[in-house]
């Protein structure tokens, strides 16, 4: 039975992000797909028609001006040769997203983020601002990453965990991943003849992490349905649905809505705020708290961290980073603001609250992480 969301029809979501990888925009020769380019921003035109906001997280920009240098590797042999590639084709791929645009009527516009961008919450609300305000005039943002300037160390390095990002500045009610393959599958689809796909997803656990596989089906890519999971985690955590589905066809948005063939990743039950959203998400951390059994348990009714329940303490941090929290067997369950860097932090780690003026001469807060400054992942 096809899943009411299937299609992510505008009269059920509002806003929606759409992202489009380098395989289906760029052919192998590095030339634009431009014929079935066309026949998605003509879904993009009719969605719009139909009251749905758009905005688009378009790969491509590194694929096209490799080409156009004649980079080996298609332009990813090096970090020089994949900006100055990204540089070159970055207006290649914005004059033909602007140009089949204008053909519809439509007004595009190019916003360009790094990493850096989204994980400084200053930034991050300019951008979500940014969003809001096109939207409001009717346009069409087309956003990608800056790879121009991103190095390894500030990058997304996939434009899957972009789009989820991007879906939870701008408050989307639904992201859709263009891809190779049609959805989640049990296994590799491409060398297992009896992977089945999963139709719908409720919760991203350990069987559907299990699931994905790492690499970029055509080479040209730097996603994998790796990212593709971690992309959802961001978008359901953040109230947002998310779908898997093939953009190898013509008009991928209507052919979905009338197959609806795909995986859809649901929105988590009850969302995280707008804050504690954008500290689940972030993709960078500064340090790490591993915490005993006791401390897991109470975080998850809603407690803030003390420093009796921290076994450990690595990285290096001052007051006010972002730090995961850890369980025993390694999982992040929680990320939050630190309250105290990391030179305090691993001398209260393990002491009642109250040893805390002893052992720094002076006890400002009680705890390690306040639950104000606290998501659960």
């Amino acid at each position: 039975m096809t899943h009411p969301l299937s299609g992510f029809p505008p009269a059920l979501v509002r806003r929606l992000v759409v992202k489009v990888g380098s395989a289906l925009l760029v052919d192998p020769a590095g030339q634009v797909r431009v014929d079935w380019l066309r026949t998605l921003v003509a879904d993009v035109a009719a969605r719009k028609a139909a009251g749905q906001q758009v905005i688009i997280v378009s790969s491509g920009a590194i694929a096209l001006g490799a080409r156009r240098l004649k980079l080996p590797k298609g332009g990813r042999g090096s970090l020089d040769d994949a900006q100055a590639a990204a540089a070159t084709g970055q207006i290649a791929l914005s004059q033909c997203w602007a140009g089949l645009l204008d053909q519809q009527g439509i007004t595009a516009a190019q916003m360009l983020v790094t990493l850096d961008d989204l994980e400084n919450r200053r930034r991050y609300l300019n951008a979500s601002a940014t969003l809001e305000r096109l939207m409001a005039l009717d346009v069409v943002p087309v956003v990608n990453e800056n790879d121009s300037v991103a190095t390894a160390e500030i990058r997304f390095g996939d434009n899957d965990r972009l789009a989820a990002r991007i879906g939870q500045a701008a408050r989307a009610d639904a992201v859709v991943l263009l891809s190779d393959v049609d959805g989640l599958y049990t296994a590799n689809p491409h060398v297992d003849a009896d992977a089945m796909l999963i139709e719908t997803i409720e919760t991203i656990d350990a069987r559907i992490a299990a699931m994905a596989d790492g690499g970029s089906a055509s080479g040209m890519g730097s996603g994998g349905m790796v990212s593709k999971i971690q992309a959802a985690r961001i978008a359901t955590g953040a109230g947002a649905h998310l779908a898997i589905i093939s953009g190898k066809v013509d008009a991928p948005l209507s052919h979905w809505a009338n197959d609806g063939r795909g995986s859809i990743f649901l929105a988590a039950a009850q969302a995280k705020g707008a804050r504690k959203g954008w500290l689940a998400g972030r993709l960078t951390t500064q340090g790490r708290l591993t915490v005993d059994a006791g401390a897991e348990q109470a975080l998850a009714k809603g407690n803030s961290l003390l420093p009796a329940g921290v076994a450990r303490v690595e990285g290096t941090f001052d007051r006010g980073d972002v730090v995961d929290i850890v369980a025993q067997d390694g999982r992040v369950i929680a990320r939050g603001l630190i309250e105290y860097d990391s030179g305090a932090a691993t001398k209260i780690a393990g002491r009642r609250s109250e040893d805390i003026a002893a052992l720094l001469g002076e006890m400002p807060r009680s705890v390690l992480v306040h639950r104000d400054h606290l998501a659960m992942i």
